[in-house]
């Protein structure tokens, strides 16, 4: 059988985007907040953020962001869990 060819989960001019956030945030003068007046970027991942933000307003080929995700998972595994400390309860009352 053969191999489904892996999509590209960023367009390559996303890339480019985060690459040109970087440079600033080395030299320094990366921002944050609306018009930049939330101070100086302190860390990569926030430089990484701001990036994918502006790629994302640009209309480039960016997934959703990771947050909405896994607070789904997060409430289906408490769920499960609540329904399985019930049973445990129910068969030390017989």
């Amino acid at each position: 059988m053969a191999r489904k060819a892996k999509k590209r989960r960023y367009s390559r001019s996303s890339g480019s985007d985060v690459e040109s956030e970087m440079r600033r945030y080395k030299k320094g003068t990366a921002k944050s907040g609306r018009g930049g007046r939330g101070g100086r970027v302190k860390s990569r991942k926030q430089a990484i953020a701001i990036g994918l933000s502006k790629a994302r307003k640009k209309g480039k080929k960016v997934p959703k962001k990771a947050s909405k995700r896994k607070t789904s998972k997060k409430k289906a595994s408490r769920k499960s869990s609540k329904k399985s400390s019930k049973r445990k309860s129910s068969k030390r009352s017989r």
